[in-house]
């Protein structure tokens, strides 16, 4: 069941209603991230290496934070999101750091629309394909938009933590994409006092859906990790095992929390 009805239109809405708390949130952390602290990580971090003078897009990337701070780095960049309140506000930011980034409001597979060049770098990260009913699509707008000979940077939540229910005591969610996923829930992982409470759509996505979709566009993966760890504190019940790195309670080191994976065109 693809073709949910409205799930753009609803999904819009719910990261709209997040923009403004997750500006002004801790997790966050805007003010720090405006006198020049990068919101990347050493995972995307590892896999993009010197992208100094580098065209790079970057799908789904909320109110540019990770697009600015690609920035910061010496590449051309270039941000796509669906949420208008998001862009908006990346735009802002992009102006009051005097950088040079370039953002476009749409929704990703519509991105052909509004877009024509060709990057050295797609990137996306974190919490993203969950929003996507259709991974050959999105790996087909990703091999649209790369070089030939360019490379795709994606680091992303693990299928597995998905399956878990929110206190992460039962298996809940099928591994396996099925029909999707149509909750409602209050605040956000930014901030979960905030007073929203918003319907939201999504799908889950299996390792063996992410690898096909993108080899069956013509990309081929060169690399491929797993990590036991989330560099964002996102979930309920966590432990900071180290600084930066987040477990779940008593499943410390048991599961893998995040995967990245390089392809090439």
């Amino acid at each position: 069941m693809t073709n949910t009805p409205n799930y753009i239109e609803i999904n819009r809405k719910l990261w709209n209603d997040k923009v403004d708390y997750h500006l002004n949130s801790g997790f966050y952390g805007v003010d720090d991230f405006i006198q020049g602290v990068s919101s990347l990580k050493s995972i995307e971090l590892d896999l993009l290496g010197d992208i100094s003078k580098k065209s790079v897009l970057h799908l789904q990337c909320h109110f540019g934070q990770d697009t600015l701070s690609l920035a910061r780095l010496g590449a051309k960049v270039t941000g796509v999101d669906f949420s208008d309140k998001a862009i908006d506000a990346a735009r802002k930011l992009n102006k009051e750091l005097g950088l040079d980034a370039q953002f476009y409001c749409c929704d990703l597979y519509e991105l052909p629309n509004h877009l024509e060049q060709q990057f050295d770098i797609v990137y996306t990260s974190y919490g993203t394909i969950g929003w996507l009913p259709d991974l050959d699509k999105w790996a087909a707008i990703i091999s649209k938009f790369l070089k030939p000979g360019g490379k795709f940077v994606f680091a992303e939540f693990h299928p597995f933590v998905w399956m878990f229910d929110y206190e992460f005591k039962t298996i809940a969610y099928e591994y396996f994409k099925a029909d999707p996923i149509i909750e409602t829930n209050s605040g956000t992982y930014a901030d979960r006092d905030a007073d929203i409470t918003n319907t939201e759509i999504s799908w889950n996505h299996s390792l063996s859906e992410v690898f096909t979709a993108l080899i069956n566009q013509g990309l081929s993966i060169q690399k491929f990790e797993e990590f036991n760890y989330s560099p964002y504190n996102c979930f309920n019940n966590t432990i900071e095992v180290e600084p930066g790195k987040f477990m779940i309670k008593s499943m410390e080191g048991k599961i893998p929390m995040v995967y990245a994976l390089v392809a090439v065109k």
